[in-house]
């Protein structure tokens, strides 16, 4: 039992770090263009979502990967050499004075942070089918707790020198790879080991498997515009704040963990009032509804407060996925619940992917020193049109227009 629940601690843990790895670099990014010399804020926003999509670029290529070798090695060795390469990476981060060596980073970042995958096959292989729901549970929680404080301590520690927060998680994933080493057992038994298949190399096939389950069109394709444009936040927020209001990576850090902080809230304690009360269908569409609202108002307020005052408007526009999700799972049989999970996951890390390379230069051209209609806000309007255009693709969904489950 103690060992048990000591390989639960490390999972979590893993996880924790995972999130915080993500989240620690979000405030830092404009200092830390500045430090490899990729220009002003705005020229620097655009190299920054080169590195957003490098990380997710990595993730969705390796994730695969990643869960066919623990299938064919067992989980310990792929959670260790995973955390070797996280601590690793940070101190390539930490020491990085050109881009490309920062490049190199986020990839190997993005490779080892594909874990999440082996961490919740590991969880599944130690948890009684009775107990695999609440301990799933236990990794989104640590997930959430890790977003919060990931872009908190990357803000407070950029204030003793930029790359602080880089050498505090190297410090961080070192330990818990120690940790690992000598506590944690093996969970999966090598008579239910299969071997490596070439079709774990493939990252499209949940893609294409969407082909095949009918319905699914309009909330997939509503999912993804929606996931595609509220990337504006991570992406950006940052060096909006820098641009417009002249913030420091302290006060960035603790914005996005304030939305962090709003976030758990709406999804875990508003959302689960709201729907019984008026369905998945009205409180997706106040979702998007309370998303067009922050777009709009990023997309020119000049005064910071503002910023704050809409931030709640934000914080509930995330309870768009996880209800465009449950309409989705609605409309298929319980044996392709997998299927569609897989493909709402690889169509998420597409728009993780695609969605910096497009937002970053519209901020570029729109901040610019020399840009001839300066609104840094730009991406934001933009955003504000996905989501409309999202609300449009939603609206057939709505009660008795649904279609029923595939037979």
């Amino acid at each position: 039992m103690e060992t048990k629940r000591g390989a639960v601690w490390f999972i979590l843990a893993t996880i924790l770090l995972d999130a915080i790895g993500i989240g620690l670099i979000f405030p830092i990014m404009p200092d830390l263009m500045a430090r490899v010399g990729a220009g002003d804020t705005a020229t620097g926003a655009f190299w920054g979502g080169v590195l957003l999509a490098t990380y997710a670029g990595a993730q969705f290529l390796f994730s695969p990967a990643m869960g066919g070798i623990s299938d064919a090695l067992g989980r310990k060795p792929v959670l260790l050499v995973t955390l070797a390469a996280l601590a690793v990476d940070y101190v390539i981060m930490a020491l990085a004075g050109t881009f490309w060596l920062l490049l190199v980073g986020r990839f190997l970042a993005g490779i080892a942070g594909a874990t999440y995958i082996t961490a919740s096959a590991y969880l599944a292989d130690i948890s009684a089918p009775k107990d695999r729901a609440a301990n799933f549970g236990l990794i989104g929680a640590a997930f959430g707790v890790g977003f919060i404080f990931g872009p908190a301590l990357g803000g407070l520690l950029a204030g003793i020198h930029v790359t602080a927060p880089f050498w505090a998680a190297a410090g961080l994933a070192a330990a818990n790879f120690l940790f690992g080493l000598f506590v944690l057992p093996e969970s999966l038994a090598v008579e239910k080991r299969r071997g490596f298949d070439r079709k774990d190399l493939n990252p499209f096939g949940s893609i294409l498997a969407a082909a095949r389950l009918p319905g699914l069109g309009l909330p997939l394709f509503g999912l993804f515009l929606f996931e595609f444009a509220n990337m504006v936040y991570p992406v950006l927020w940052a060096f909006w704040t820098r641009e417009a209001f002249g913030w420091p990576s302290h006060l960035i850090g603790l914005s996005l963990a304030a939305y962090g902080i709003g976030v758990v809230i709406t999804q875990g304690g508003l959302m689960r009032v709201m729907i019984p009360r008026i369905g998945e269908w009205r409180t997706l569409m106040v979702a998007v509804a309370a998303g067009v609202i922050a777009s709009v108002a990023y997309g020119f307020i000049s005064a910071a407060w503002l910023v704050w005052a809409f931030l709640p408007f934000a914080c509930l526009s995330d309870m768009a996925p996880p209800n465009a999700t449950g309409i989705a799972s609605n409309l298929v049989d319980e044996d392709r619940q997998g299927v569609l999970q897989g493909v709402i996951a690889s169509l998420s890390a597409v728009a993780a992917i695609t969605a910096p390379l497009i937002v970053t230069p519209l901020f570029r051209t729109f901040a610019a020193p020399d840009a001839g209609v300066y609104l840094p806000g730009a991406p934001f309007l933009m955003t504000a049109l996905l989501l409309i255009l999202s609300a449009l693709v939603f609206w057939p969904l709505r009660p008795g227009r649904q279609q029923a489950p595939a037979a």
